[in-house]
């Protein structure tokens, strides 16, 4: 999908967030990044293969919880 040289990271990469933005539509808090995966405004993604990955900061609030236990 990505055309850019260097091309940009793919999406099974810990790197894929710094793609190229493709489609952004702030209003609706998502963008398309040229590697397929769909970027929430929360720090989620969607990956094109369908996994979730949830938003940084829910897992950081995580943590801490399970450390407080």
């Amino acid at each position: 999908m990505c055309s850019h040289v260097p091309a940009c990271p793919p999406a099974n990469s810990r790197a894929r967030g710094t793609a190229h933005v493709v489609v952004a539509h702030p209003e609706q808090g998502w963008s398309l990044l040229c590697n397929g995966v769909v970027r929430f405004d929360d720090d989620g993604e969607l990956l094109p293969d369908g996994r979730a990955v949830p938003p940084l900061r829910a897992c950081a609030c995580a943590q801490v919880r399970k450390a407080l236990r």
